[in-house]
């Protein structure tokens, strides 16, 4: 009955999921038509907000990007691979594989999110080719599952904004949080979301092994298709010209991996664990230099990395243009995401609050996918409200983060990096996902209410 359940859904987003792309272009359109109506705008001042906010996630656009180019091309690098390569040949069965996938990149996400979406879909990959059988597009899927931990996490946006502290957080939350912040003792740290993490963590992945196709209805991808396309031309000494010389020259590379190297240790020191993703992209970086030995080499793999980054720096303008349409505010101060945050809220009660919070994160993420902006969206309204109502700030805190860490499972747009390592569409992963979604709302939800 599971595997009916599961085929269906597959079946059913292979024949209607749109390209990613076309999916934000739809959403747009629709966001677009929606807006003029619940706020009562006009179409210019809706086209006003999604211009507005077109390139307002351009900087996190370019780190998005170089999460995957440099964690691609880390994975590259001969140690790296051979590492991954032993790794992937530990599972003997399809089940074991996908297990494995899955809790390798959850228990990255939890470390680092960036680090976990790149790493998990580039460990799926070189399962591929190492073990016979095993469902491709459940492979990759399983590996983007991991990243629904994110906000549980040791990197979650959310958890670490509140903990922070300071103005911009009073203001932010309307003063229902005081400048000295909830500690990540209350959030991350708390009972309720430990639960979530653990149970999650032992069960989602036999929940993914539970959906693997019979052997009949196996999705191989043809291993000559997982080859890499890095490919070295190597020069002979004498043949090479200085500029050669210097480019393939160990000396340079170790020269500069040193200077990053103080740098990342004094940035812990100070800093402590603080895994941003520039301080991720940095290590990615020179880790990847290093491992390369030359850069030659390094820029070589470099190149064949950034061919899958278009998709993403192409997608990105157009979501944050559909973030502003949601939070662009009409005369009297009414925004699309503030009304759905505000109709959780009016039909809540202080046991219910922090699921009906978590519904309506879920909700809002579908069409402001981020973060940052989730939250900038939803605080002013839900802090106060759930103050209000007499629920655990730190609570509130963890249900929109939880949200909006849920239906990313139904919303490609953070799939896009995995996808461009696994050279796959969304389509193709995103019927296993919506399985993954229904689980983990559950647990969830649970986690919430009784804990």
């Amino acid at each position: 009955m599971f595997k009916k359940f599961t085929n269906a859904c597959v079946t059913v987003v292979q024949k209607y999921l749109p390209d990613p792309f076309l999916f934000c272009m739809i959403l747009t359109f629709f966001l677009f038509i929606v807006g003029i109506f619940s706020t009562s705008q006009t179409p210019i001042a809706m086209i006003q907000h999604w211009g507005t906010g077109f390139w307002s996630l351009l900087a996190f656009s370019m780190q998005m990007a170089l999460v995957l180019v440099l964690g691609y091309t880390l994975a590259s690098a001969p140690a790296f691979k051979r590492l991954l390569e032993n790794l992937a040949k530990i599972p003997q069965k399809p089940s074991h594989a996908i297990i494995m996938v899955t809790v390798v990149s959850s228990v990255a996400c939890l470390i680092n999110w960036g680090f976990g979406l790149v790493i998990g879909a580039i460990f799926a990959k070189e399962l591929a080719k190492q073990v016979d059988d095993v469902d491709y597009r459940l492979l990759i899927a399983s590996a983007y599952t991991g990243f629904l931990f994110w906000h549980g996490g040791l990197s979650g946006s959310i958890p670490l904004t509140v903990a922070t502290g300071g103005e911009g957080l009073v203001a932010t939350t309307a003063g229902a949080i005081s400048a000295a912040g909830i500690p990540t003792s209350q959030t991350i740290f708390s009972t309720a979301n430990i639960v979530i993490v653990l149970v999650l963590l032992v069960t989602l992945p036999l929940v993914n092994a539970a959906m693997h196709p019979s052997k009949d209805k196996v999705f191989k991808l043809d291993k000559a298709l997982l080859v890499d396309d890095l490919v070295y031309i190597e020069i002979a000494k004498e043949d090479m010209t200085p500029a050669d010389k210097l480019e393939n020259s160990p000396w340079m590379t170790l020269g500069i991996t040193f200077m990053a190297l103080v740098y990342i240790v004094s940035y812990f020191i100070l800093n402590g664990f603080d895994l941003n993703l520039n301080i991720v992209n940095f290590i990615f970086l020179f880790a990847g230099i290093a491992l390369h030995k030359t850069p030659k080499r390094y820029l070589v793999a470099l190149g064949v990395a950034a061919k899958a980054a278009g998709p993403i720096m192409l997608q990105f303008p157009f979501y944050a243009g559909i973030m502003g349409m949601m939070t662009g505010l009409n005369a009297e101060g009414i925004s699309m995401a503030g009304q759905i945050s505000s109709f959780f809220v009016n039909i809540s009660t202080e046991f219910t609050f922090p699921v009906l919070s978590f519904l309506s994160a879920g909700l809002v993420n579908f069409f402001v996918p981020s973060g940052g902006g989730q939250w900038a969206v939803q605080a002013p309204i839900m802090m106060p409200a759930g103050a209000e109502i007499g629920t655990e700030l730190s609570k509130v805190a963890m249900s929109i983060a939880w949200g909006d860490a849920w239906t990313n499972m139904l919303q490609p747009f953070w799939a896009l990096p995995g996808l461009g390592i696994a050279k796959l569409g969304a389509k193709d992963i995103m019927g296993y996902c919506v399985i993954v979604l229904l689980y983990s709302g559950i647990v969830i939800s649970l986690g919430l209410l009784l804990f």
